[in-house]
């Protein structure tokens, strides 16, 4: 077996310490290895959609997806940004309904679907593993009370701030000072919580003030304390 199959393999994968499936035992890795199918998606390809039978869970071995729910005016809300180690679907795990969300590639991504059935096994079996998940599970609810919480006490301003300060801080910058993760200015305002048109103009108005430099859809936090000030000045 060469080092890259030995790798690909979960129970020697480093990614999985980024997640629940670091609390299984070698027998239930292997198991799972042996399930598992591994996906190569491009920049906007769907994982998986919304109303979509998932039936598993993907675990994100590479790149970065955007995790949506489609609201009442048929425009997609970014819930949550997943990378490396994420897992993605672990909802099917304990209900048996279609997926409330949807998951895009936002570049290209790899990632392992694990059937539905050999997770259940651990979860029977492993309360350690069945712990780890509902804490994950709690965490992911208590992120959508702060993405409620924010929407309802914050304007557009602070959560734009608040966007770049976290996309700045999670997915660092490059060489040049840009942000790494490059999103389109519908995704940032799907993050925000506003109209594209409306980010638009605040990115401007950013940049105007010498808080933000931009270069096409690349951005560079040039004022990190002026974007903190934003953020904390009217909550």
């Amino acid at each position: 077996m060469s080092l890259k199959n030995q790798d690909s393999r979960c129970e020697n994968c480093i990614v999985r310490q980024l997640n629940s499936l670091k609390v299984l035992s070698k027998d239930e890795l292997v198991k799972i290895s042996e399930s598992k199918t591994t996906r190569s998606l491009k920049k906007g390809e769907p994982i998986f959609q919304e109303g979509d039978r998932v039936d598993g869970v993907y675990c994100v071995r590479n790149g970065v997806s955007k995790v949506t729910k489609s609201s009442i005016n048929g425009k997609d809300q970014i819930i949550k940004l997943a990378s490396k180690g994420e897992l993605l679907g672990q909802r099917s795990m304990v209900v048996d309904e279609n997926s409330n969300l949807g998951a895009v590639a936002l570049d290209d991504m790899e990632v392992c679907f694990i059937p539905k059935y050999v997770m259940d096994q651990s979860i029977d079996n492993n309360a350690q593993f069945m712990k780890a998940a509902l804490q994950f599970m709690a965490t992911e609810l208590k992120m959508a009370d702060g993405i409620i919480a924010d929407m309802a006490q914050k304007n557009v301003e602070q959560r734009l701030a608040s966007a770049l300060l976290y996309l700045k801080d999670q997915y660092g910058i490059d060489q040049n000072g840009y942000l790494s993760l490059i999103l389109t200015r519908q995704d940032i305002a799907s993050i925000v919580g506003t109209a594209k048109e409306v980010c638009i103009r605040k990115l401007m108005m950013f940049k105007k003030k010498g808080w933000i430099e931009t270069e096409g859809k690349k951005i560079k936090v040039t004022d990190t304390n002026a974007l903190f000030r934003i953020v904390e000045d009217f909550s």
